[in-house]
């Protein structure tokens, strides 16, 4: 499906926090194409991510840079996400196998274990999921030893049309107490109309401006 969002992320880091915002579209699974329109001196910065690949514009030195493997698990833009994650954001549920663990009234824990073959960067992830709206609660993400890596946690969930969002994000590292990025998803339109020139090269230039 097709979706166009406008968001704001704040990465809060010892004490100190910045603020960015964004424009999204993305067409599916597979592509996606994101343009910084604040703060000024990262304005114009775009990504663009097709079939697990990942190129960047930034306008200043006016060059297209592509993102290596090596470098999927490198913070995007500063934040607690990584590049892998604005690649791989939707493809979890092609990479993992999923297992309902525990079942409440309406909550249930999914555990989701990469399958054989899936070039995947977690051990396990588990998700709880609100069975009225089909949104994640909350994401635990683990390393290969079984040691918690990262938490997502999501808030504020509401309706666009006939799906639901949560509108809050908050991304934790385990391991850094007081550091997190937190996502407020500001405008999202499902099932627009998105004109393919998004997820061409040639975009990352032409859609800085």
């Amino acid at each position: 499906q097709n979706v166009y969002m406008q968001l704001t992320m704040s990465i809060t880091s010892m004490g100190h926090t910045r603020t960015m915002k964004m424009k999204t579209w993305a067409q599916g699974r597979k592509k996606s194409f994101v343009k910084t329109i604040y703060p000024p001196k990262e304005k114009g910065i775009t990504f663009l991510s097709l079939d697990n690949q990942m190129w960047q514009y930034v306008p200043k030195i006016e060059r297209i840079i592509k993102i290596p493997p090596s470098m999927m698990l490198q913070n995007w833009m500063g934040s607690d996400i990584t590049n892998d994650d604005m690649v791989k954001q939707s493809s979890i549920v092609e990479d993992y196998d999923a297992k309902i663990i525990k079942k409440e009234e309406k909550i249930a824990t999914i555990e989701l274990t990469p399958k054989e073959d899936a070039a995947v960067v977690w051990g396990k992830i588990i998700s709880r999921i609100d069975l009225d709206t089909y949104t994640s609660q909350k994401d635990l993400f683990y390393d290969e030893e079984g040691s918690i890596v990262r938490i997502f946690t999501y808030k504020d969930v509401k309706k666009y049309g006939k799906y639901y969002s949560p509108t809050v994000w908050k991304i934790s590292p385990a391991n850094k107490p007081g550091q997190y990025t937190e996502i407020l998803l500001e405008n999202i339109k499902y099932d627009i109309n998105i004109s393919s020139q998004y997820f061409r090269k040639s975009a990352l230039k032409r859609f800085s401006r």
